[in-house]
C-alpha cells in the first residue's frame, strides 16, 4: 500500500506512523496511513470524493487526533503532548480552506489583519506587513475591497495572503482551487508556485492544471495512499 512512498528523513515537517482513524461507528476513514512531508517540500494529494483527504489535512494541522498511530509534527509527537501545549505549534501551520472564510463586512486588508488584531496588536506594528502580504499576493490595488466585490480568486488570495502572516513553516491547501474558474485557478496557482522552497506545501486538488514543481503526486482511494 505505502511500500512506494519516499523513506523518511530525520527532519521531516510532518510524519504520519501507522495512522488509523475512523468514526464512532468503528468504520475507518483512514488505514495505516504512513507518510511524511520534508522541509521545503511541495506534495499535491488527490483522489475520489470521500477517499479521506480532508481527514489527513485535519490530522496534520491538529483539528483531529487519530484513533491509532503516531502524528508527529516539527519533530513533537502529538500523541504525548496535552492539546492545551499544541498551539505553538498550530501557530506554524497556516490553512488554506477551499471555502475561503472570510468575514463579508471587513475589506481585504481587516480580512488579512484580523488574526492580528485579535491578538491585540497595535495597527503600527503590523500594516506594513499586511500590506506587503497583499502586494505579494497581486492584490494591492484591492486591499480595500470587501470580499463580495472580489472575484472567486481575488478571494482565494486573500486567503493565501492571510494564512501566510505568520510566516508558517507549513502552509495546507483544501481544495483551494477546486471551485474557481480557469483563469482564477491559474492566478491563485501562480502564488502558490511563487511560494519556491521556503515553505512545505501540502495541496489537495482534483486536477493538477497551472500546478508546477511539485516533488510528490499522492493519490488516495478507500482511506489509503499510494
Amino acid at each position: 500500500m505505502n511500500a512506494e512512498m519516499a523513506p523518511f528523513t530525520d527532519d521531516p515537517i510532518i510524519r504520519l506512523d501507522g495512522v488509523n482513524h475512523g468514526y464512532l461507528s468503528g468504520d475507518n476513514v483512514l488505514g495505516d496511513i504512513n507518510i511524511e512531508l520534508k522541509s521545503g517540500s511541495f506534495t499535491f494529494l488527490t483522489g475520489p470524493s470521500g477517499s479521506g483527504k480532508t481527514t489527513l489535512l485535519q490530522l496534520m494541522y491538529l483539528a483531529q487526533t487519530p484513533r491509532q498511530g503516531r502524528v508527529s509534527v516539527f519533530g513533537v509527537d502529538t500523541s504525548r503532548t496535552p492539546r492545551k501545549d499544541l498551539t505553538h505549534l498550530r501557530r506554524r501551520i497556516g490553512v488554506v480552506y477551499q471555502d475561503f472564510r472570510l468575514l463579508d463586512h471587513l475589506t481585504a486588508y481587516e480580512n488579512v489583519a484580523l488574526p492580528l488584531r485579535v491578538t491585540g496588536k497595535q495597527e503600527k506594528d503590523y500594516r506594513d506587513d499586511v500590506v506587503d502580504l497583499l502586494n505579494w499576493v497581486g492584490l494591492g490595488d484591492r486591499m480595500n475591497a470587501r470580499p463580495t466585490t472580489l472575484s472567486g480568486g481575488e478571494q482565494q488570495r486573500v486567503a493565501i495572503a492571510r494564512a501566510l502572516y505568520r510566516r508558517p513553516k507549513l502552509l495546507i491547501f483544501d481544495e483551494a482551487t477546486s471551485a474557481l474558474d480557469n483563469e482564477s485557478e491559474a492566478a491563485v496557482a501562480s502564488v502558490i508556485n511563487n511560494l519556491g522552497r521556503k515553505i512545505t506545501v501540502i495541496i489537495v486538488a482534483h486536477r493538477l492544471t497551472s500546478i508546477r514543481d511539485c516533488d510528490r503526486i499522492a493519490y488516495m482511494k478507500n482511506g489509503e495512499i499510494t
